[in-house]
């Protein structure tokens, strides 16, 4: 009984204590007019606006975090804005289907061959006698019911299995990959590759602390990447530079996560809007509106 009344008075006497700071506390820290006000928004993210062509006339522009690779805290640099065509699509998994597709058999090879009954050597003589012997007549060993003969119509490669996808499903399997990207919030948007170091133990570090995944994709608007970031990356497994110009549906999908620099956002975007609002012929092009 003693014991619970004494630890009743320290819980009381605890609590006492822990108003009395927190008072003092929000009296020290109260907003005065006098105070300065450059003190507040200093350390806020600032929104980077962008301006953007052909803009969407029904949703607004979509917002993302702008971050950094100099530094291994995750310290958002600012806010951008995605232009809706792209980043905002209705996702079509047929679509995808088929860019992988095209982009795993346009490659591809069939070398095999087999040479047709003129390639074999002729048999000047008959395998045995025609008659007299009671087996069925033959001309050649190498007849197609013969082990080791020629075979009719047999394949005659290399075949080659190239063929070109139509550019509409080509451009929206990009719009599909990067909006799934995003929406799965696997899309990254820094500043710049520049690292501090050369070190593989910086970016190894920096990608676990911020959650990218086991598989990185970095991509810039240029093939000449910062020598830190090149040689960090090809210490690692699991990390690939690539440029604008050869990003693909198949290596979005196939990484965890994907990485733009701000200068391969702006061509991303201004490459695949001019191919959503261009015509390929004059035969596409819209009728001019009537004059009034």
């Amino acid at each position: 009984m003693l014991k619970s009344l004494s630890i009743a008075k320290i819980l009381r006497h605890c609590s006492l204590r822990s108003i009395r700071h927190f008072e003092s506390s929000t009296q020290s820290s109260s907003f005065s007019p006098d105070s300065p006000v450059n003190t507040i928004p200093q350390q806020l993210p600032l929104i980077v606006s962008r301006q953007l062509e052909y803009p969407h006339t029904r949703y607004p522009p979509l917002q993302a975090w702008l971050e950094t690779l100099g530094q291994k805290r995750d310290e958002k640099l600012g806010i951008v804005d995605l232009h809706p065509s792209i980043w905002q699509t209705a996702p079509r998994l047929d679509i995808l289907y088929e860019n992988i597709e095209w982009q795993k058999s346009y490659k591809k090879i069939d070398w095999a061959y087999t040479p047709p009954h003129h390639e074999y050597p002729s048999m000047r003589a008959k395998p045995w006698p025609q008659k007299g012997t009671g087996r069925a007549r033959h001309k050649s060993r190498y007849d197609p019911q013969w082990k080791g003969g020629y075979k009719v119509q047999g394949p005659k490669g290399p075949t080659s299995f190239f063929y070109v996808l139509p550019k509409e499903k080509r451009i929206e399997g990009l719009c599909t990959a990067l909006t799934v990207k995003l929406h799965q919030n696997d899309v990254h948007f820094v500043d710049s590759l520049d690292l501090p170091t050369h070190e593989p133990s910086y970016l190894q570090e920096l990608t676990e602390d911020r959650f990218w995944g086991p598989s990185i994709l970095f991509v810039d608007d240029t093939d000449i990447m910062p020598h830190n970031i090149m040689f960090s990356s090809a210490k690692t497994e699991g990390f690939t530079l690539m440029p604008v110009y050869g990003l693909n549906v198949y290596s979005i999908l196939k990484h965890t996560t994907l990485v733009l620099t701000i200068r391969a956002l702006n061509k991303i975007e201004k490459k695949l809007l001019h191919a959503l609002h261009s015509y390929d012929n004059q035969k596409d092009q819209p009728a001019p509106p009537d004059e009034p």
